[in-house]
């Protein structure tokens, strides 16, 4: 790489070339250290079906910098890489790439529906790791893992089998959450609640002795032709006599019960509700503890099957429209009621959920939830911030059994096996030949695949290698540190605590380090549907990799939503132009010396200023990293590189690197390379392609910045009395300079400065730093001044002097100032005038009179300060 920079930074130019750089270099591989301590990320594995977006850009970056500090920091730092499966996205869209051809699932055939899906996965499985490429990803692509390969899957059976051996794992027919659409269960996880328009039907249901009706209220009418009972609370007077007396289930003519049970509300509505146990989960637990039948009135896709009668074929809003008419003609029902509640959808397709009885394999949760909470209660495990865990807790504790069996083929296919002679289930590693109950070779395997979380909760551990004691598992785990949105604690964090726990016996992480989403600049939520998603790899092609990443840090707090705006994006590609520009002037001053990378022993008061303001932003920095407060940390680089090193201490150094001293120039030339190139240390987590470029440029050791020595305090680099008395000669400069600017004077106005102060050794040898910034022809230093018609300007350790008549024209300046006196005075007394006006006081809203009162002070202050000024001018 060159030691020269090209004029203009161009990312285009830089970043394709740089990683191919780290990646020749071996830089992002991880390897088994004793002599190292460990630090481990897993990536929260993207789809296969997936594009880079936003939340993904944000998540990497985040990890992205954790692993790339550690790395500087010494360890053994692993960010293993991975995609996942998907299960339910990806076969969607197989199956909607098949029916362009007028394909079909079963026209293939399982087979030959799996070789496709796997070509599909060959040919766009790999674009999300290229896009995560392009943001300059440090992963350790050695050890990229996906959730189907041979490892995962040996361990996705491992566990199913182990679990099953331990009763934990269970078949059985219980009420599940059904997609019409993606036709599958889905667990409670994946189901999203949210308020929409609904409406109570009040129905009549007869009784059959022909003695009246029982009315109650329905938000489903088409599962009424499921009903197996009505019920009432059994301490309800209203209801005590007719227990046990039989009902006439209105258009379908079936007979039903009256059963009492204390499921039922008294006091809602008319306390009583219709019971349906295949179509909910309250009226299912009904069912079983009064034995009632159980009738399940639907098909896969949510349409009326035959037991909905004349209905049967039906698709489900259709049917209820035709139900709701025949009750109405048939004088069944009594009215209908707007009402507003909350509704199930499938979190990836967003259609309606139906909850429907199914037979279907479940995980017993509650004595694998107990550990999995106790940990994080005592400690083990960390959530950042801490106001999450509520989230974790509150799902944990109420946690349900979770169905983990899913009616699609791209998956992870469940290995259990049913004897066709027998019954027999036989769950196993791999196919039995024969059954063990009968020696029966009639075998089929159960047709269903794995929730897709239940191969992703094994992640910390399945991509190390478990269930063999590989090195890397024994060395790398548990992880350090998992970085993840908090929509997923209970999708994926959860599951991955108690499955560490379960089977590993700790943690699979010490740490959840959770972000919020990416909003775009009015603060909604990208979404197709509004059309406000911002392409992150655009971003990267316009502005370049840096300036996004650098904008989705800058004010990111744990747990907190951050807004992404293009100006945002353009201030950081701002910010990378000044750091480059910063780094050309201290190359263009080097070229040609000999500059080594160390600090000179003598340092004048700018260069300890300096050399102190950085060992402090290194102390800070650090601290705010290991405490995940990464947005406070770059605002912090931020400032130090734009205000304090490019603004003020290259402006200073200037005046050295001008001079003839040549010990000076020197002297600044090496304070201004290790200052630079420790800067660029702290930054290179946050902007590594810049940075990386820049630190090749500069004198340094090592072969890439990423591997080098991340900086560290050091109390011999502090030099606090410096500091204070450099910031006192800035205070002036930043006094004179400001009072110039309200007085209208230009740079190019040079005056002679006098300043009184009794620190005069100090302001003396900062006397060339004062000239040179605040624009003065002379500086004349001493315990106090008395001249006349000059501009005051006090400090906190000083009180500079400007004579007004090397300041200022007085013959044009006091034309201007009557000028502004006479507009302030005219604002003025229009103001007066509305305020001594009974009807506008009275008429007027109070808040626009009080605006006018304020604006009336404001302007009064105003004239007595140009008045001031006047006077001071005329003398």
């Amino acid at each position: 790489m060159s030691r020269e920079l090209a004029k203009t930074y161009d990312p285009q130019e830089v970043e394709d070339r740089i990683y191919d750089f780290w990646l020749n270099g071996g830089y992002f591989h991880a390897t088994v250290d004793p002599e190292k301590k460990p630090y481990t990320i897993v990536i929260p594995p993207p789809n296969i079906t997936g594009q880079l977006h936003m939340g993904h850009a944000m998540d990497e970056t985040l990890q992205d910098i954790l692993i790339r500090w550690r790395r500087m920091q010494g360890y053994s730092a692993l960010w293993l890489p991975g995609t996942d499966h998907a299960s339910i996205a990806t076969e969607a869209k197989i199956v909607e790439a098949m029916r362009q051809e007028g394909l079909t699932k079963e026209d293939l055939g399982r087979e030959k529906f799996l070789e496709r899906a796997w070509a599909w996965k060959e040919k766009y499985g790999g674009r999300i790791v290229e896009q995560l490429k392009k943001l300059g990803s440090s992963c350790d692509w050695e050890r990229e893992r996906f959730t189907m390969d041979e490892g995962c899957n040996k361990a996705v059976r491992e566990v199913f089998v182990r679990l099953y051996n331990k009763g934990l794992i269970y078949r059985g027919e219980r009420i599940i959450n059904w997609c019409p659409h993606c036709k599958t269960s889905i667990s409670d996880a994946e189901v999203e609640f949210a308020e929409k328009d609904g409406n109570f039907w009040h129905i009549r249901y007869p009784f059959k002795d022909g003695s009246g009706y029982l009315e109650l209220a329905t938000t489903r009418p088409e599962t009424m032709l499921g009903d197996t009972a009505v019920a009432v609370h059994p301490d309800d007077p209203r209801y005590k006599d007719i227990v046990g007396k039989m009902l006439i289930l209105p258009l379908v003519g079936r007979e039903i019960p009256v059963i009492a049970d204390t499921y039922v509300e008294q006091d809602f509505g008319t306390g009583v509700v219709k019971i349906t146990p295949a179509h909910d989960p309250n009226d299912f637990e009904v069912g079983l503890r009064h034995n009632l039948e159980i009738i399940n009135v639907m098909n896969d896709d949510g349409s009326i099957n035959e037991n909905g009668g004349k209905f049967a074929g039906m698709p489900g809003l259709e049917a209820r429209k035709q139900i709701v008419k025949e009750l109405e003609e048939q004088g069944f029902l009594v009215r209908i009621e707007p009402i507003k509640h909350n509704v199930g959808s499938c979190y990836r397709c967003h259609t309606v959920v139906e909850p429907r009885v199914s037979k279907q394999w479940f995980v017993k949760m509650e004595p694998l939830a107990k550990p999995a909470i106790e940990c994080v209660r005592d400690g083990r495990v960390r959530f950042i911030p801490e106001r999450m865990e509520k989230i974790y807790f509150n799902w944990m504790e109420n946690i349900k059994d979770w169905c983990i069996s899913r009616q699609l083929w791209w998956g992870h296919r469940i290995p259990a096996w049913y004897c066709e002679d027998c019954g027999e289930t036989i769950v196993a590693m791999d196919a039995p030949h024969t059954c063990p109950k009968c020696g029966s070779e009639k075998l089929h395997q159960d047709e269903d695949t794995l929730d897709t979380w239940f191969s992703s909760a094994l992640w910390p551990f399945s991509t190390l290698g478990w269930p063999d004691q590989t090195e890397d598992l024994k060395y790398f785990y548990p992880t350090d540190t998992l970085v993840t949105g908090y929509d997923i604690i209970f999708f994926w964090v959860a599951r991955m605590i108690f499955s560490g726990m379960e089977h590993m016996g700790e943690p699979p992480f010490k740490t959840v380090f959770i972000h919020g989403l990416i909003r775009d600049a009015q603060g909604r939520k990208m979404s197709k549907s509004l059309g406000n998603g911002i392409d992150p790899l655009e971003v990267i092609a316009q502005y370049g990799a840096d300036a996004l990443r650098f904008t989705l840090v800058t004010g990111n707090s744990p747990g907190n939503d951050l807004r992404f705006s293009q100006e945002k994006v353009e201030a950081s590609r701002n910010f990378a132009n000044k750091i480059w520009n910063a780094s050309r002037f201290i190359l263009m001053n080097i070229d040609g010396q000999d500059v080594p990378n160390q600090l000179p022993e003598k340092l004048a008061l700018e260069d300890k200023w300096i050399v102190n303001q950085f060992n402090q932003v290194v102390k800070e920095v650090t601290d705010n990293l290991e405490h995940f407060e990464i947005g406070i940390a770059v605002q912090k680089l931020y400032d130090f590189l734009w205000d304090e090193l490019c603004d003020w201490y290259i402006e200073i150094a200037k005046i050295r690197l001008q001079s003839s001293d040549e010990e000076a120039a020197q002297t600044a030339r090496q304070v201004l390379v290790w200052v630079m190139t420790g800067t660029l240390q702290l930054l290179h987590p946050f902007m590594p392609y810049i940075t990386e470029e820049i630190w090749q440029s500069l004198p340094h050791e090592g072969e890439s910045i990423m591997v080098s020595k991340w900086p560290v305090y050091e109390e011999a680099h502090c030099f606090q009395q410096a500091a204070s008395d450099m910031q006192s000669i800035m205070d002036v400069i930043r006094a004179v300079r400001n009072r110039r600017s309200e007085m209208n004077v230009p740079p190019s106005r040079k005056t002679h400065l006098y300043i009184a102060t009794a620190a005069e050794k100090v302001f003396q040898e900062g006397a060339p730093i004062i000239e040179r910034l605040a624009f003065a022809n002379g500086v004349e230093i001493g315990p106090a001044f008395e001249i006349e018609g000059a501009v005051n300007i006090v400090t906190s350790g000083a009180k500079a002097y400007i004579p007004m008549d090397e300041l200022v024209d007085k013959k044009a300046e006091l034309a201007r100032l009557t000028k502004e006196l006479e507009s302030a005075q005219k604002q003025y007394a229009t103001t007066q005038q509305k305020l001594s006006n009974e009807k506008f006081l009275s008429k007027a809203p109070e808040n626009v009179v009080e605006g006018v009162r304020q604006n009336a002070a404001k302007l009064k202050e105003h004239i007595a300060l140009i008045q001031s000024s006047i006077d001071a001018l005329s003398k």
